[in-house]
């Protein structure tokens, strides 16, 4: 007869923490941060196979002293520099705007992307205007680098007369056609598995258009993240896989989605698709990279993930309290800087810009984001109106009114 198996240890269950809480001080020093240009730059047609250790490395081209260095580099003219500057800008002033607005009562919700502008910015310039946008709700700075009214925005936000959404959608889920960008949902795995579909459909059909999609790192741990990833490798769909590594899914540390234990960019490589880590507060790096994904996509070679990695320094939405969970002014010291104050260094460096201009810069935008405030504003707040009328409920649903939904509008009596 065997001998009876030792009695085993007790069984201990892992649930990753954040290194820091409240009343601690942040400590990002266990972070490796590899020098700026240090990451190799793979032909377009590289393998997932053969560009490995860009899944885990960091695509970096601003240094600390605002050079642009490294085979990443982009090699921008002076104006499209200064453009990406102006939208950052803009993106901040906008949400500062709107945050005092619903503290003021004037909207329900909003959601800022403090330290996180250089992402839509950088891509929506990087990106053909043709080109189909899937995004979450911090990427406003898609529709800005577009060019799309700050007050028709504001409109969305505040759900007011002049919402094109007719008060049908939650503030900050913009959507516009026109603009190439698709309805926020806030089931916010979805949009991934969307845009490979429209991707898809764009191949099928010989077009000659790409699709964008974005996620936060929280979101990963959802089955359409996983879906589309399966889809996107299976078929090549032409698509960029934007993921965006903020380390918060509101008050959830990334560790709770997989990010202890290696890079959110790993992901890709095991569906065998070429997948890179980039500083996403590196306004160059990711134009650099963007650009990159976006020709693999036109030559159809298919998707590329995108890791984002960037901090989320303000609170999740006005809903939230960053305090609660994580130590106060973290985003202060995330060691990649804020990505507003790196381009402005590079541009001051170049000899191409100034602080004075800076200055001037940041009034001027302060001013343009105050008269489109006062233009949507006049078309109505939350709390004051005016709003659609209540008829809207039943229209922009069938080209013609079903009999039933007619009886029931003449029944509210409008």
């Amino acid at each position: 007869m065997d001998a009876p198996l030792p009695c085993p240890a007790p069984l201990s269950l892992h649930v990753p923490e954040p290194p820091q809480r409240p009343g601690s001080e942040i400590d990002f020093s266990a972070l490796s941060v590899p020098p700026a240009g240090a990451a190799r730059r793979p032909d377009t047609d590289c393998s997932a196979a053969d560009m490995t250790d860009l899944a885990y490395d960091l695509v970096r081209v601003l240094d600390d002293e605002g050079h642009a260095v490294g085979p990443w580099a982009p090699a921008l003219d002076p104006d499209t520099l200064l453009r990406g500057l102006r939208s950052m800008m803009t993106v901040r002033a906008y949400d500062e705007r709107m945050q005092r607005a619903q503290r003021q009562g004037k909207t329900s919700f909003y959601m800022k992307c403090t330290g996180e502008e250089a992402i839509a910015v950088a891509q929506g310039m990087a990106l053909d205007r043709a080109d189909m946008l899937f995004p979450t709700y911090r990427q406003q700075g898609l529709l800005i680098a577009r060019d799309w009214p700050l007050a028709d925005m504001m409109c969305q936000v505040y759900s007011n007369a002049g919402d094109r959404l007719k008060g049908r959608q939650m503030p900050v889920f913009y959507s516009s056609r026109e603009a190439g960008f698709f309805s926020i949902s806030g089931n916010l795995g979805t949009q991934y598995s969307q845009a490979v579909g429209w991707a898809m459909a764009s191949a099928i059909k010989g077009d000659t258009r790409i699709a964008a999609a974005w996620i936060g790192e929280g979101a990963t741990a959802e089955g359409d993240f996983h879906h589309a990833l399966t889809f996107a490798s299976v078929y090549r769909a032409p698509v960029i896989l934007n993921l965006v590594n903020n380390h918060w899914a509101i008050s959830s540390y990334h560790g709770i989605a997989g990010g202890e234990r290696t890079t959110f960019a790993a992901r890709g490589l095991g569906y065998g698709i070429p997948s890179l880590r980039v500083d996403g507060n590196d306004f160059l790096a990711v134009f650099a990279a963007t650009r990159w994904a976006a020709a693999r996509a036109r030559a159809n070679l298919g998707p590329t993930l995108i890791e984002l990695f960037t901090y989320r320094a303000a609170a999740h939405s006005t809903s939230d309290d960053p305090g609660k969970y994580r130590p106060e002014n973290a985003g202060a010291r995330w060691p990649l800087g804020d990505p507003i104050d790196r381009l402005r260094r590079h541009l001051i460096g170049l000899g191409i810009w100034s602080e004075a201009r800076h200055e001037a810069l940041g009034q001027e935008v302060a001013a343009a984001v105050q008269a489109a405030g006062k233009e949507a504003e006049a078309l109505g707040t939350l709390d004051k109106g005016p709003f659609h009328s209540a008829r809207t409920m039943f229209e922009d649903v069938y080209k013609t009114m079903p009999w039933h939904l007619e009886r029931q509008r003449r029944q509210a009596g409008i």
